[in-house]
């Protein structure tokens, strides 16, 4: 048996012996969570649809729609996750590389004056070429590892985008759907100031043929004047939610395009289904679960660190005086050789570094059930909303309408003077306050179904 074999032997088994010394495994923490078997809410919202990838479009509204498609393709910060991912796709390609063999090119002149044998200078010129291959073998699957490391953070970047998508198309959604209830509530701010000014134009005819006191007077003239307050305040609110919109659809401050007014949007029948299937639909459930495959996968490449790596080497290369003679009859060289390394003492560094890759696995298997708990929550309460914003509604359209017939009530009474002004005032007062409540819970109502969708992760996957 040559000295050569022995020694391969020798190594063969310090290599299998040392395999012994792999971490052993750390197991996941116990699971805490527990997925509700049904909804608190109804189930049924609405007639039943499905969550469909452009949700949006259930509104009506080919303006919304227009504004949540230039959202999708122009928002800065969905821009960003997107080019996150080429990130992504190259660290996979570095983590694949370790598993290829890789090869070197060398060459270079060199020259250099020593003392001869007989003790004078010698000066000499030497030109070099060399080609290096290596291969590392992965018997262990460390390599391996890394690389189905690098695939889930990419897939978790993915579903990062994915919910970044779904929350651009949601508040563009909700910003337009206030948008409109603005418009709605400025256009009757603009119609009660009109009547209001009528009122006043009433009560100075009154005042000045003797038949109301001053106190009539001021009390209406007090009124326009808070009526006309509420003008100059929606619109600065409009125009904030305007460059709000613009800023999530990527454009410059101003204007902004109407379609349908509130009163004509229609609210989208949602079937919520079942709480489990809500582990397949958001975008930010799938990146907390590929976030704890990778953290898996890292703890399995940490571990196999205390292994032997087993790489192979080989090179091929020339030396002569000038380049001719490298290119010619120049002196081959040539080297084949392997090694075994493995670590003996580390002071502890490799396990350390493994387990603080368990610990981020722990913490990812943390933040999954997160986010889970949250995501029930947020449908329970997004379910919730639209139930009660409804039943408020309703009841808000019931008391406008009373109020409407006591400021008609009211207003008569005072034109034929059987009341006083302070009777219709107030009247006024409840009317306008009923109409603007009625306005405000309907956006609301609407918004609601907007933050539902959102919660049950419409429009994934394949919103981008």
């Amino acid at each position: 048996m040559s000295k050569a074999f022995r020694l391969s032997l020798a190594a063969a088994a310090a290599a299998l012996l040392l395999a012994g010394c792999r971490i052993p495994v750390q197991e996941r923490p116990a699971s805490t969570l527990e997925v509700p078997a049904s909804w608190r809410a109804p189930l049924q919202i609405g007639p039943t649809a499905a969550v469909e990838q452009a949700w949006w479009r259930a509104f009506g509204d080919p303006v919304l729609d227009g504004l949540v498609a230039q959202a999708l393709a122009h928002n800065g910060d969905l821009r960003t996750a997107r080019a996150r991912l080429q990130e992504y796709q190259a660290r996979i390609r570095v983590a694949r590389s370790a598993q290829e063999p890789s090869v070197s090119v060398s060459a270079g002149p060199a020259r250099a004056r020593a003392i001869g044998p007989l003790g004078t200078p010698v000066e000499s010129t030497a030109i070099t070429g060399n080609v290096q291959a290596a291969y590392e073998f992965d018997p262990w699957g460390r390599l391996a590892a890394a690389t189905q490391a690098a695939r889930f953070d990419y897939a978790a970047q993915q579903a990062a985008a994915d919910a970044v998508a779904l929350s651009v198309a949601a508040s563009t959604a909700s910003g337009y759907l206030n948008l409109r209830g603005l418009d709605a509530q400025l256009a009757l701010a603009r119609q009660t100031l009109q009547s209001r000014e009528q009122s006043l134009a009433l009560a100075r005819r009154q005042f000045e043929v003797g038949y109301s006191s001053r106190l009539e007077l001021s009390q209406a003239e007090a009124e326009y004047r808070n009526t006309a307050a509420v003008v100059p305040q929606l619109e600065r609110a409009i125009t904030q939610q305007e460059n709000a919109l613009n800023l999530l659809v990527g454009a410059s401050p101003g204007p902004v395009a109407r379609g349908a007014g509130l009163s004509a949007l229609r609210p989208p029948g949602i079937a919520p289904g079942l709480p489990s299937e809500l582990l397949r639909r958001r975008p930010d459930i799938a990146q907390a679960e590929r976030g704890v495959a990778a953290a898996d996968a890292s703890l399995a490449a940490a571990r196999d660190q205390m292994l032997p790596s087993l790489r192979l080497t080989a090179s091929v290369g020339g030396y002569a005086h000038n380049l001719p003679d490298l290119l010619g009859a120049g002196s081959m060289l040539w080297s084949v050789g392997g090694s075994v390394l493995a670590p003996v003492f580390d002071a502890g560094r490799l396990r350390a570094q493994a387990e603080i890759s368990a610990s981020l696995r722990d913490r990812a298997v943390f933040a999954y059930e997160s986010v889970v708990r949250n995501a029930f929550a947020e449908t329970e309460n997004g379910l919730s909303a639209v139930q009660r914003l409804r039943e408020q509604l309703e009841q808000a359209e019931a008391r406008r309408v009373a109020t409407a017939e006591v400021l008609r009530i009211a207003h008569n009474r005072y034109r034929n003077g059987y009341s006083s002004y302070l009777e219709e005032l107030d009247a006024q007062r409840n009317a306008f306050s009923a109409e603007t409540n009625v306005l405000q819970l309907r956006a609301s109502w609407l918004a609601a179904h907007v933050d539902l969708y959102r919660a049950l992760g419409g429009g994934w996957p394949g919103i981008h």
